[in-house]
């Protein structure tokens, strides 16, 4: 098949760009997401281990047959950041000296994660918009 992409009249590629952008942002976001809902999620026992943070990855890929890249969710790996200690001597995760370990997911950062995706998200989707407008403008001048 003929490498086909925006240079040679693929008024499609952009969209098909986007969608990718758009499926990796929403794992993203996904993400996110369960960080934020286990931001204080501890260990049942002492010495146990707290919910750790997950970060998304995301890797550059080559479509053979446009001969273009485009960006896919790689997958997750684990934050390594420290735990946080916080004294709660009554909580069924305190060591002996009252200690508790807290996720390492700071939510700060998560909602500045997230809106850099949901940002990035919204910009796919705007390319995906102005494609459909080019070809609805492009049909209107052919039947014309």
């Amino acid at each position: 098949m003929a490498n086909r992409d925006s240079t040679t009249g693929d008024v499609m590629a952009p969209m098909r760009q986007a969608a990718y952008g758009l499926k990796a942002q929403g794992q993203r976001l996904r993400v996110i997401a369960e960080n934020m809902a286990n931001a204080d999620t501890t260990a049942d026992t002492p010495g146990g281990t707290p919910y750790q943070r997950q970060i998304s990855t995301f890797r550059n890929v080559l479509d053979r047959v446009s001969g273009m890249r485009h960006v896919e969710f790689g997958g997750v790996r684990t934050d390594t950041t420290d735990f946080q200690k916080r004294y709660q001597p009554g909580h069924p995760a305190a060591d002996k000296d009252g200690y508790v370990l807290m996720p390492n997911v700071q939510p700060l950062v998560e909602m500045m994660d997230m809106r850099e995706a949901q940002r990035s998200y919204e910009a796919n989707l705007n390319i995906v918009d102005a494609v459909k407008q080019v070809v609805r403008q492009t049909l209107d001048v052919l039947r014309g």
